[in-house]
């Protein structure tokens, strides 16, 4: 007999309907849109500067090399501090770097080296947020919901990701100087709603070491996890070859003739796919043989590169960067989910730091490698030299890590 006094049981708040993670995500789609707006405007007024494709290279590195110089302060500050003020803070200098950049770009006489070190000043800023926000998230959702909440994320940025470079490549092309106050008022946006995040109190785990002694903690637990540790590395070395980013000012302007508009429509195309791969993942987890899907995922990503790089067909190159990016999604959120799930709470700020610089090699290190190849082969023999090398990586990843090829669940 059903007792009259019982307790309903609590109603559960749909994932996409829980305030907490429409504010996490909307702080993070200003960001990427302010950063996404930025990067084209960035890659095409140095490439219009200079003309050289090692320069668009040189753009990259100054943005990667501060998440290396940093690697440890960045994974420290993110588990030492409140990640939450991590983040605003970094936000906030974002938004005053986005204003610096107005003088130097716009000045009669444009300096290439004041914009290099702004933006290596910028990639700083960057630097802090990352790993903050990626140890925040599980913080913000309840561990069940997890898995889930990577792919709505990591889906709706991909909403920023494709109209940040579109209107990036407009703004451009009309008023290059309203897209820097936009990127700015944006970052600053992304503060505010940061500021409205509620996290769970971090519980630390019996026998975790000290933050103030744990400082390299992140580096030991990723060489003691092969799974882990392959995955990651498999992003790492696959996109540092196949990454063609860097040369899309050279494909628009030179090769296909679409001018900023259509650079702004190549830019947005990996997050085209991505969202719809991430969407499709969101309702639908990945849940078996994910090693192996992994593996294919990076392989099928270095042969969309191989087909932008023989294309002269513009409906046809944005078809290959839509595909590209779709799936270069699928191993992401299996990589961000295992990276996560899998590590201590205490810990994750400083896994997350390295996951970051990971992440930074493999784009802004391979803009740099892309661009230097490209002063040899050409914009086109680079991209193909790129999708041949992910395809060597994912074999040699397939021989050198038998627990990632083995792989069944994540967890």
């Amino acid at each position: 007999m059903t007792n009259p006094l019982a307790q309903p049981p609590p109603v559960e708040t749909p994932l996409l309907l829980q305030t907490n993670l429409q504010f996490f995500v909307g702080a993070r789609m200003a960001m990427a849109f302010s950063q996404q707006m930025q990067n084209v405007a960035i890659g095409w007024y140095v490439y219009v500067l200079t003309g050289s494709p090692l320069s668009l290279g040189l753009v990259g590195l100054a943005q990667f090399l501060p998440a290396i110089l940093l690697v440890l302060a960045t994974g420290h500050a993110a588990d030492r501090f409140d990640r939450r003020r991590v983040v605003i803070v970094s936000v906030a200098v974002q938004a005053c770097i986005s204003i610096a950049l107005l003088p130097v770009i716009f000045s009669a006489a444009p300096k290439v080296w004041a914009i290099y070190a702004i933006v290596f000043a910028l990639g700083g800023a960057r630097a802090f947020a990352q790993p903050s926000l990626a140890a925040l998230l599980p913080a913000v959702v309840s561990l069940d919901d997890f898995p889930r909440a990577v792919s709505v994320a990591t889906s709706t940025l991909r909403l920023a990701m494709i109209a940040g470079p579109a209107l990036g490549g407009m703004l451009v092309a009309w008023n290059g100087a309203a897209l820097f106050f936009l990127a700015a008022a944006l970052n600053g946006g992304a503060a505010l709603l940061m500021a409205r995040v509620k996290a769970r109190p971090a519980r630390k785990a019996a026998g975790e070491p000290p933050v103030e002694l744990g400082l390299l903690a992140g580096f030991s637990y990723l060489r003691a996890n092969r799974f882990l540790l392959g995955a990651i590395s498999l992003d790492l070395f696959a996109v540092l070859f196949g990454g063609v980013t860097a040369l899309l000012p050279i494909f628009a302007r030179d090769i296909l003739a679409v001018g900023p508009t259509g650079l702004g429509l190549l830019r947005s195309g990996p997050a085209i796919g991505a969202l719809i791969v991430g969407l499709v993942l969101a309702r639908h987890p990945l849940r078996r043989d994910i090693g192996a899907i992994m593996l294919c995922a990076v392989a099928a990503y270095g042969a969309a590169t191989i087909v932008f790089a023989l294309s002269r067909s513009f409906p046809l190159s944005l078809a290959a960067m839509i595909a590209l990016g779709g799936f270069d999604m699928i191993s992401m959120v299996l990589r961000q989910t295992m990276v996560q799930l899998g590590t201590p709470e205490g810990m994750r700020g400083r896994v997350s730091a390295i996951n970051s610089v990971f992440i930074g090699a493999s784009n802004q290190l391979g803009d740099f490698e892309s661009s230097v190849v490209a002063v040899f082969l050409g914009a086109a023999g680079a991209a193909i030299f790129g999708g041949v090398g992910t395809l060597v990586v994912v074999a040699l990843w397939a021989l050198l890590f038998p627990e990632l090829r083995r792989a069944d669940r994540l967890g």
